[in-house]
């Protein structure tokens, strides 16, 4: 397909969009421009700062470039009563803007524009609210890993804690705000009633990198975040091992045991470990040492695809912890397209395509960045309301079905999203295939991580491995609005239920399809799980201690589950915005391994044009100093604080009393500073050291410095900034009493907060939903339960669960 071709079939084609954002945060108007919004930035006469935003090639922002593909741009001056008529206009045509502090700045309060545009969609993103001890607090991608809690549990056991890779935080609460203000839209659109989002980058970042207050992966054993979370780094992880080979290295994630029966028969039979036992994980993880010795020693002679190849053959999960030359290379992504060509600053460049296909078109690049003031066509009024009632919406989505058949934490975070904004959302369950997350170390029915990964939803209990339990199903989705998949490529079609049978019967059905690799290509049907889909993308690899060989420390996140499940909402409800006028919903794919490779799209855009540029960075800021994570008083305790500019940099001298830096020539610019790094921050470094991580945090905030402590899961229910902006809720969980977790995903809005129920035991709702929806009778429900069609929860377990 040629750039720019079909806009007017894309979902949201026609949807007017205002983006005065400028650095932070513009991944937001990316993505609803990828879906077909006219996102249109509206600039300064000398163009917006991220245009100059590092890192450059040949003179042209990167960043810029990646970030504002696919957008337009005007040129207004909104200081002036000339410049504000032209912006009304701009707004009297607009459905959706986006506001990352500029408006304030020229005088233009956003309750004054909430008033005269009571249908627009207005959400100002910032980097901590609008309100709170720490609305005039400055951050950046390090300041947000600090604080939202993710910094504390990234490193490796005995060193200083690591900043992740890239610019992650960033782009994931990008991609919240983008769910949370297509949300707004929904409700505008069948309302008519237009909504003021609060944002908050920071609230954002603790829900979608590696969550305190969310669901958590197989490994936690239904464990909460912090009750896995030790006081400073985690171990070397055990359970996703990295092995060197000949060319590089590779991960194997070997859990359940017919896993473990593939990897023994590969070590051959004389090993001590062929006991059927040693297929329990409690068991091998007691020798896991000397087993992971023994594949160490038959992996260490081969190269990286033969192992991923005899894997696959034995059916050991396993992938190559790929560099990013090997990324580019890598045949499956190739065959996949999951890069493009663009030209930045004169050269062609390989930037990621975007992050989902739908009816197998990819959603992604169709035009380069603007250049100022190059605009295209504007929509003459923006897209009116369907159906309006005159009554408000209950919550967003309510009225919208959705059959859930994800499992573990990418397929329950995402119905979770849809449930938790009122959408009747029914989790179809099978002892036989029973979800992990329901697993727990303790034998409970339910789990604290099951509970926040399925509160409000539905269980239905349904065997789609019979006859009956396919035709049952059938009659589900033709009343339903989505349906939510993230198994293997292929399983769908297998059980008779692929997107081509259930669009026969619902032509209306959006169905989502999510998994490692994508549903086409060579690598396709290989067994994903978030370690390996991070090695195969190559975020492993670079989130490392620089210089420390096979410090590979990203053995306890789960990104990207919960990021992915947010770009998955929001794919679906553009596509149920799409249904509106087609009368057709359609089949979203997405690869997980690709919405890495999109969130690190700036760094591999550079690569791609600077090969070596991608490399290992650790806690230092590349393109400025002193920018670093800096001890301070007492045990593992530490505060980030970033010089990312000359008046940052004079900040920092009178915060620190060095008089002598202020004047010294050779700190005076970013070069002078970067070429002196190792001297600035060794003394920064001993100012810290005598200083509280609030103290230090409060003071350099003060003289407008991004700084940010570190904080841990066990700290964050005590953040005044959180509390007074309502960041925490709680809802009663029967078997595990009242629960923390996390409010709305817009931050302080006028959007209804959710009505937060507890998650269902396995099979909860099956005789409901079956009288209910199936129309069934209570002797046909009877007859199914006993043939094995339904399932439903025992007295039992009923009672063990706290609800009889």
């Amino acid at each position: 397909m040629k750039m720019g071709d079909g806009v007017d079939s894309l979902p949201l084609a026609g949807t007017l969009v205002v983006d005065l954002l400028d650095g932070q945060a513009e991944s937001c108007g990316r993505l609803l421009a990828d879906l077909g919004a006219d996102v249109v930035l509206v600039e300064p006469p000398e163009g917006l700062n991220s245009r100059r935003q590092p890192p450059l090639h040949n003179g042209e922002s990167l960043h810029f470039a990646v970030r504002n593909a696919n957008k337009s741009s005007v040129v207004m001056t909104l200081d002036n009563d000339e410049g504000r008529q032209e912006f009304s206009e701009l707004l009297s045509r607009a459905a959706i803007v986006l506001d990352g502090g500029r408006l304030a700045g020229t005088g233009i309060a956003l309750s004054e524009l909430r008033n005269r545009f009571p249908q627009l969609v207005i959400m100002s993103i910032t980097d901590f609210g609008l309100t709170g001890p720490w609305r005039d607090y400055r951050g950046n991608n390090s300041v947000m890993m600090a604080l939202g809690g993710v910094l504390a549990r990234s490193g490796i056991r005995g060193r200083d804690p690591l900043l992740p890779p890239g610019e992650l935080a960033i782009e994931a609460a990008a991609i919240q705000a983008a769910w949370a203000v297509m949300l707004a839209y929904w409700r505008r659109l069948h309302t008519g009633q237009g909504s003021l989002l609060d944002f908050s980058l920071l609230e954002a970042t603790a829900q979608t990198i590696d969550p305190g207050l969310g669901v958590t992966g197989s490994a936690a054993a239904g464990r909460s975040a912090a009750q896995v979370s030790s006081f400073g780094r985690p171990p070397v992880g055990k359970v996703y091992p990295i092995f060197p080979c000949r060319d590089g290295h590779v991960r194997i994630c070997v859990l359940n045991p017919r896993q473990w029966q593939g990897m023994s028969q590969w070590l051959g039979d004389d090993h001590p470990f062929t006991d059927p036992e040693y297929g329990n994980i409690a068991k091998r993880i007691k020798v896991i040492k000397d087993i992971n010795a023994l594949i160490a020693e038959l992996f260490r002679e081969q190269c990286a695809e033969e192992l991923v190849a005899e894997g696959q053959k034995r059916g050991v999960p396993i992938a190559a912890v790929s560099t990013p030359d090997q990324v580019f290379s890598n045949g499956h992504f190739r065959a996949r397209g999951a890069f493009t060509s663009v030209e930045i600053g004169g050269d062609s460049a390989d930037v990621p395509s975007g992050y989902v296909e739908i009816d197998g078109r990819r959603m992604g690049i169709r035009h380069p960045a603007p250049t100022l003031g190059e605009c295209r066509p504007i929509p003459r009024a923006p897209v009116g309301p369907a159906d309006v009632t005159g009554v408000p919406l209950q919550s967003p989505l309510s009225g919208l079905r959705v059959l859930d058949l994800g499992v573990i934490v990418a397929g329950a975070e995402l119905g979770r999203l849809f449930a938790d904004q009122g959408a009747e959302v029914i989790k179809l369950e099978n002892r036989a295939f029973a979800d992990g997350l329901r697993q727990s170390a303790d034998g409970k029915l339910i789990s604290e991580s099951f509970a926040q990964g399925s509160r409000n939803k539905k269980s239905l209990g349904l065997n789609l491995r019979s006859e009956e339990g396919i035709a049952l199903f059938e009659q589900l989705a033709a009343k339903s609005d989505v349906v939510l998949s993230n198994f293997k490529p292929g399983t769908l079609e297998s059980l008779g239920i692929g997107y081509d049978r259930l669009s026969a019967i619902n032509p209306r059905i959006v169905v989502l399809e999510s998994s490692a690799l994508g549903n086409t290509g060579p690598l396709a049907k290989s067994m994903g799980y978030g370690p390996l889909v991070r090695a195969s993308a190559g975020l492993t690899g670079l989130w490392s201690y620089p210089g420390v060989p096979d410090s590979y420390s990203d053995s306890t996140t789960i990104f990207p589950d919960h990021f992915v499940a947010r770009v998955a909402a929001v794919a679906i409800l553009a596509q149920l915005l799409r249904r509106r006028d087609s009368g057709r919903g359609g089949k979203i794919v997405l690869s997980q391994a690709e919405a890495i490779l999109n969130a690190m799209a700036v760094p591999l855009a550079r690569e791609s044009l600077q090969p070596g540029s991608l490399k290992v960075q650790g806690n230092q800021y590349e393109f400025d100093a002193p920018a670093n994570v800096f001890p301070c008083k007492g045990d593992d305790m530490w505060c980030v604080v970033e010089v990312r500019s000359d008046r940052d940099w004079q900040a920092l001298c009178w915060v620190l009393a060095r008089d002598d830096w202020a004047a010294a020539a050779s700190y005076a610019s970013a070069e002078g500073r970067l070429a002196h790094r190792e001297l600035l921050e060794a003394e920064v470094a001993q100012w810290t050291r005598e200083h509280e991580a609030d103290d230090v945090m409060a003071r350099m905030q003060a003289a407008g410095i991004a700084a940010g402590k570190m904080l841990r899961l066990s700290e964050f229910s005590e953040v005044a900034q959180l509390r007074e902006r309502r960041f925490f809720r709680e809802f009663e969980q029967p078997g595990l009493g009242r629960l923390v977790t996390e409010n709305s995903p817009a931050g302080l809005s006028d959007l209804p907060e959710p009505a937060l129920q507890p998650a269902p035991i396995q099979g909860q709702h099956t005789r409901e939903l079956a009288s209910r929806l199936l129309g069934l009778s209570a002797v046909e429900i009877e007859r199914l339960i006993d043939e094995g069609v339904l399932e439903v929860a025992s007295d039992e377990q009923l009672a063990q669960a706290g609800l009889m």
